[in-house]
């Protein structure tokens, strides 16, 4: 507008178009002209009735309206104000502009369009050819019935991230002259394509992320127009139709991040101006089809993330195009094919996450910027041509068995390399610099696992590092002052695990997120962190003091795990007033004093460990805030409280330990919640001393024992990216730490306390449970035979109790059981010997002097030790059981363990006299 001056001719000002007969300004074009402010009624803008093209688009008007004085340009043709900063309503009044032809109000995210306004424009500008909304609120619209009538001239229509709900009518697929249709990320939208002939001049036909019909349909194949075809993120299954092939001017196809399965159809070879292909993220499977013969103009290929097998087309000598391949996270086998090394303008290559084996091939295309291989079989030495790379700015080798000496310095002729990961591979890494040689400035760096015994030297110069990574390896001592300065100012991720490390000083970077010193040799106090720490692992060293204060100060953090120091003092109060943080492990260390109470609400704690201190007191009630919270580990501890029935309030909890502290009395539940530890997989109180019965009422709400969901059933851990859940269990009387647990492990732990009474039957319907530990209580009665339906179950162990009756045979149905201990009880009778479980020791059973049979030594009367026929299982319902003792047992049910007793004693006593006696007593 600076070419604008007052008393001269305005038609020859930029942006101004006049008719070349009355003089008249028809056209005003001020895109991109850094206006801003609100454009008043009384502008002088709508002084210019015969204006028929106005473009004020990617200006700033400060959030204000669209005025209803817009219909004072009666004759507008074209209408941009796209990308300005306008809001509210769209006005009515737009609907009045019955010439406009084009209409562009996208990329205004406060605007809002409502039903009466775009029934307005579908009803009065009837010779509309371009309509563009994108990111404008229509969530309040009708669908379909608003769009039912759109005008027929419509060549164009964009309504992308507009927050539509409700179906897409048939018709728009069918508008004779439509030829570009987007409809980006409107996740509530259901779009269904036509299934009959779909004849139609679409050149580009932008779905996705939305909600598609299940598959897409053969009448694709009839768009014998479209170009470009991108159907990402719309939830399609099952086959790719074959009739795509048909599709012969398409020049993009994306059908990434959906749920499509079988083979890559090999009609895709016939899309001869196909130059991006983009099929990731799916369920593909077989291998890849070689259709690339008629390909040549291919560019951009994408398979990553699908089930894909077998080797890479080893005979490809058409896509001489290619430059962008990403085939990685398959099962892809065989090497590296060399027709990949020699393409002239490669520049992204990605085969990561793989099964490619034997040697690197040596790349001849130096136009090449990334090569990442990660985590492959590969092996061989780092072929020399890698380093004569101009171009090359990122390389991955890392999970690798590539062999032979390294130099690092050979690194430096890479003058763009910004990424560097050379870690887990069996190669010897020599970090030394030669004098004068300049490295280039790395922005990445993961030396993790390369047998390194110092701090490499090229670090003294990269001050631009965000990354580094050198954990795993062999370096010694005191971390050195002069890596403060490596990245002073921009790093964020610091890796030095698994080293011999033994002090580090201060942390001067102050924009550092991501710390890991975790199994080192680091002693003395906590080093203090920076304030935008996120992530802080420290665990497995011999830190020692109290946690510094100045950690209250670090509102981002997210993570913290100090746990396996010598750390002491007691927690501060602080630590339970962080919003943001997730995970606080501070377990096997020496804190002392009480829980805070200062866990406020609106938390976000997914995880708090403090297993293995000295905490006393009673159990935090602020700990109800905690509302996210999945793991609460109080184990081995001096906490001397009732059971906190309270904890059932918190709807996620699935972990709950509270082992080998002073907790007593009985273990209840108030009954006022509905999901009452509904989700608990883990439930630890043993080692305590809990009285009363078992926790009926409690265990009967733990609908996670319960059922094992199919889709559960892969493996799967509970954790977080960088944090994983650990717990101790016990197993065969020792103590053992699962570093991870999995989602799919239950367990119910109440040995070495005080409990009485029977064993409810209703555990039988724990289906999911893997470890079962009751021993070492005063439980009575018999074994439920209901436990046979535990099916799942890893571990039993009922011993140091005083069970009685026999080992009820449905046992035997526990086909995955490992452990089995009912040693020092009261059991008699025959030890089943069906299916696996002759194969437990005498260690299962001893102690309990009724018992016989396999692998006892004492043999039973009825001499082979199998099943007898016609036996019944005897729980507390009436029931009566056979033995061959040549004595007359007497009680039922449970009561039949006293009639074992009786009839031992007389059997091994040669006294029947005695109890003859009695009996004939009894009678009189």
């Amino acid at each position: 507008m600076r070419s604008w001056i007052e008393d001269s001719n305005c038609c020859s000002w930029d942006g101004v178009t006049c008719n070349n007969v009355t003089g008249h300004v028809i056209g005003l074009d001020l895109s991109c002209s850094w206006l801003h402010g609100i454009i008043p009624s009384n502008n002088t803008l709508f002084s210019l009735p015969h204006i028929q093209i106005l473009n004020l688009s990617f200006n700033d008007f400060d959030r204000s309206q669209i005025l209803s004085d817009i219909n004072r340009f009666p004759k507008l043709t074209t209408l941009n104000l796209s990308s300005s900063n306008f809001s509210g309503q769209i006005p009515y009044e737009i609907s009045h502009l019955s010439k406009l032809v084009s209409l562009d109000l996208s990329g205004n995210q406060a605007l809002r369009l409502e039903t009466t306004v775009l029934e307005g424009l579908v009803q009065n500008v009837t010779k509309l050819k371009e309509l563009f909304l994108d990111s404008v609120d229509m969530s309040t619209i009708i669908l379909p019935g608003s769009l039912m009538n759109l005008s027929s001239f419509l060549t164009s229509l964009s309504l992308n991230y507009c927050g539509l709900k409700g179906s897409i009518p048939d018709n728009i697929f069918r508008l004779p002259n439509l030829q570009f249709l987007s409809l980006w990320d409107n996740f509530r939208l259901t779009v269904a394509f036509p299934k009959g002939n779909w004849s139609s001049p679409l050149r580009f036909l932008y779905m996705s992320g939305m909600i598609l019909s299940e598959e897409l349909p053969d009448s694709i194949g009839g768009l014998r127009s479209l170009r470009q075809l991108s159907l990402h993120n719309c939830s399609l299954m099952r086959s790719v139709p074959i009739q795509l092939g048909n599709l012969t001017e398409l020049t993009v196809l994306d059908l990434s991040d959906n749920h499509f399965s079988g083979h890559i159809p090999s009609s895709l070879s016939n899309l001869p101006q196909l130059h991006h292909l983009d099929l990731s993220s799916n369920n593909f499977s077989g291998e890849i089809p070689n259709i690339f013969t008629n390909l040549s103009q291919l560019s951009f290929l994408s398979c990553t993330n699908n089930r894909l097998v077998g080797p890479i087309p080893s005979h490809v000598s058409e896509v001489r195009n290619l430059a962008f391949i990403y085939l990685h996270g398959n099962s892809l086998n065989g090497t590296i094919p060399s027709w990949l090394s020699t393409l002239p303008l490669l520049q992204d290559i990605n085969l990561s996450n793989n099964q490619l084996n034997g040697n690197i091939p040596e790349f001849q295309s130096n136009s090449l910027q990334t090569l990442y291989l990660r985590n492959n079989s590969l092996d061989g030495s780092i072929p020399s041509s890698i380093f004569e790379l101009p171009h090359l700015t990122e390389l991955e080798l890392s999970l690798n068995n590539l062999s032979g000496v390294v130099e690092l310095n050979t690194f430096s002729k890479l003058k763009n390399l910004r990424l560097l990961d050379l870690s887990d591979n069996s190669f010897s890494l020599n970090t030394t610099t030669i004098a004068n040689s300049s490295f280039p400035k790395l922005r990445y760096l993961f030396l993790s696992a390369c047998n390194v015994t110092e701090f490499p030297d090229i670090l003294r110069t990269q001050d631009q590092l965000i990354h580094l990574d050198l954990s795993k390896n062999k370096i010694h001592g005191q971390v050195p002052n002069w890596i403060w300065y490596t990245g002073k100012n921009t790093l964020r991720f610091l890796h030095l695990y698994q080293n011999f490390l033994t002090g580090i000083d201060h942390l001067p970077w102050k924009n550092l997120q991501f710390l890991d010193l975790r199994s080192n040799l680091f002693k003395g106090p906590l080093p203090v962190p920076p304030p935008f720490m996120k992530f802080i692992f420290m665990s497995n060293n011999s830190f020692s003091g109290e946690i510094p204060r100045v950690i209250c100060n670090l509102k981002i953090l997210e993570i913290l795990d100090l746990s396996s120091n010598n750390l002491s003092g007691t927690i501060p109060k602080c630590m339970g007033k962080f919003s943001r943080l997730h995970v606080m492990d501070l377990r096997k260390n020496r804190f002392y004093g009480p829980i805070p109470e200062t866990f406020g609400k609106g938390n976000n704690f997914r995880t708090l460990n403090f297993n293995d201190n000295a905490l006393e007191g009673s159990v935090s009630r602020s700990l109800l805030n905690c509302t996210m919270l999945e793991v609460l580990d109080l184990g081995n501890n001096k906490i001397n409280d009732i059971f906190p029935h309270w904890l059932e309030n918190l709807p996620k909890l699935q972990v709950l330990v509270l082992r080998s502290n002073k907790f007593y009395g009985d273990v209840w539940s108030s009954g006022k919640v509905n999901h009452s530890f509904s989700k608990l997989r883990i439930f630890d109180l043993s080692n305590n001393n809990f009285t009363g019965s078992l926790p009926v009422r409690s265990l009967a709400n733990m609908k996670a024992m319960m059922s094992i969901d199919e889709a559960e059933q892969h493996l799967e851990y509970m954790g977080e990216k960088y944090y994983q859940d650990s717990v101790v269990v016990t197993l065969k009387g020792s103590e053992i730490q699962l570093q991870k647990i999995l989602t799919t492990f239950t367990t119910i732990d109440f040995s070495n306390n005080n409990f009485n009474g029977d064993i409810p039957k209703f555990i039988g319907n724990f289906q999911a449970l893997r470890l079962l530990n009751l021993s070492r209580n005063n439980l009575m009665g018999c074994i439920p035979s209901l436990l046979g339906n535990l099916t799942n179950l890893e571990s039993l162990d009922l011993s140091v109790n005083k069970l009685a009756g026999e080992i009820p045979w449905q046992l035997t149905n526990l086909n995955f059981l490992q452990v089995l201990n009912l040693s020092e009880n009261q059991l008699v009778g025959l030890i089943p010997q069906d299916n696996h479980f002759s194969t437990f020791s005498n260690d299962s059973y001893s102690g309990n002097w009724g018992l016989c049979g396999f692998p006892l030594s004492k043999k039973c009367s009825n001499g082979d030790g199998q099943k007898p026929d016609g036996m019944i299982s005897h729980d507390r319902d009436n029931i009566l059981s056979w033995v061959d003792w040549h004595i007359i047992l007497m009680g039922y049910g449970c009561g039949l363990g006293i009639g074992f007793s009786i009839g031992y004693i007389v059997f091994s006593t040669g006294k029947p006299k005695r109890l003859v006696r009695i009996i004939e007593k009894e009678k009189a």
